[in-house]
């Protein structure tokens, strides 16, 4: 995959794709990051690349003319295959697991960084396939919401990671949050490994493992649990753990009172 990112801060990018997983991911020229400097194709004298809103109000908005020049530019590189303009922007639909694995399976992606108030909607109407959010709050600038995007879909893709089955275990791929990790010493100060992670018995792990990823789920984000996508096995353990619960607050509320 190839991913091409218009900024005013190329820099911020270039520990970001040296090292770690994404390092060795362009090593084995599985991924290809290429940056571009938005001011480089400003026509002005000074190279700005912002000025203040029509309308009045505070802080700057991005001209239109250096990002359509800096999208012109990129895009003439791909005269038949026209990879998907993506904005980062609070405005946009919030990235999920679901739509990273979308993303990965595109042979190129182009992504836009904004700053300051925005960019000129002229520019979003023309050139932008879809604006994308990581969550709901406003950040200076797109490149850290670029790079939150660009590590989530990579470590998607096939050759990535070292071991293809950890993705399909980690939170969110199944719908559901992760089940605790654990790993040498034995026992740490006091606390050791639940015992049936030390069995040998992978039928007991396994639904050890799904009680407390659904466990997890239940307690820390409710919202995700969706028991039409659940076998019957999963609501008769989350069926459980709601009575267990219900019986531990019950026990909290009696203590308070």
């Amino acid at each position: 995959m190839k991913i091409d990112i218009l900024t005013l801060f190329p820099e911020m990018f270039e520990p970001f794709q040296s090292l770690s997983i994404l390092g060795r991911a362009v090593e084995k020229n599985i991924l290809e990051i290429a940056t571009y400097n938005i001011r480089d194709f400003a026509a002005n004298k000074h190279k700005q690349a912002d000025d203040y809103p029509y309308g009045g109000g505070a802080g700057m908005v991005m001209l239109p003319q250096p990002l359509s020049d800096a999208l012109e530019h990129v895009l003439s590189m791909y005269p038949d295959n026209k990879p998907p303009v993506i904005y980062l922007s609070p405005q946009g639909r919030v990235l999920t697991q679901a739509m990273a694995r979308d993303f990965s399976k595109q042979s190129g992606l182009i992504l836009l960084c904004g700053h300051y108030e925005g960019i000129d909607q002229r520019v979003i109407d023309k050139y932008v396939d879809i604006e994308v959010s990581i969550g709901d709050y406003v950040l200076t600038g797109g490149e850290l919401p670029a790079m939150v995007f660009v590590d989530c879909i990579t470590r998607l893709i096939p050759g990535v990671l070292g071991s293809p089955e950890s993705i399909l275990e980690e939170s969110h791929t199944a719908g559901l949050l992760e089940y605790p990790q654990y790993t040498r010493p034995q026992v740490y100060e006091g606390s050791s490994v639940p015992d049936v992670l030390l069995s040998g018995n992978h039928k007991e792990i396994n639904k050890w493992r799904r009680m407390h990823s659904l466990k997890n789920t239940l307690i820390k984000r409710p919202d995700l649990l969706n028991r039409d996508e659940l076998s019957n096995d999963d609501k008769k353990l989350l069926n459980e753990l709601e009575e267990y619960n219900s019986v531990i607050k019950t026990i909290a509320q009696r203590i308070i009172i």
